[in-house]
């Protein structure tokens, strides 16, 4: 299983990476091609400082990876990175699905159990 293989701090960088609006546009933006943090920054209502600061997170996720050349700095996805995230996210699916599916034919196998939508849990 992935998430075994890379630990919980891994996973917990990768998901707290993923969890901002602004770090999932600049993976997408890195995905399409290599770009510099400056070009990154111009996209954005914010500071250089601020970018440079996503872009770190997102390295230290895994997710791009960071290059100089001359005094820019450009930023790369890491398509192995990405990989394994979809990985995790399947892997994580694949097991809640598991239990809503069991708890499904638990609640089947009940014969005394009526579901409500407009109560919480099951009437009796």
């Amino acid at each position: 299983m992935v998430v075994d293989e890379l630990g919980d701090e891994t996973v917990d960088r990768l998901f707290h990476a993923l969890a901002d609006t602004t770090r999932r546009d600049i993976l997408r933006r890195c995905v399409r091609g290599e770009l510099s943090v400056s070009r990154l920054a111009e996209a954005y209502p914010m500071s250089f400082a601020a970018v440079q600061k996503h872009v770190t997170v997102l390295e230290r996720a895994g997710l791009v990876t960071k290059q100089r050349s001359g005094r820019e700095q450009l930023v790369r996805t890491d398509p192995d990175a990405v990989g394994r995230a979809r990985q995790v996210l399947d892997e994580l699916e694949s097991a809640w699905r598991g239990r809503v599916d069991r708890m499904a034919r638990l609640l089947a196998e009940d014969p005394g159990t009526e579901w409500n939508d407009t109560t919480e849990g099951p009437e009796r």
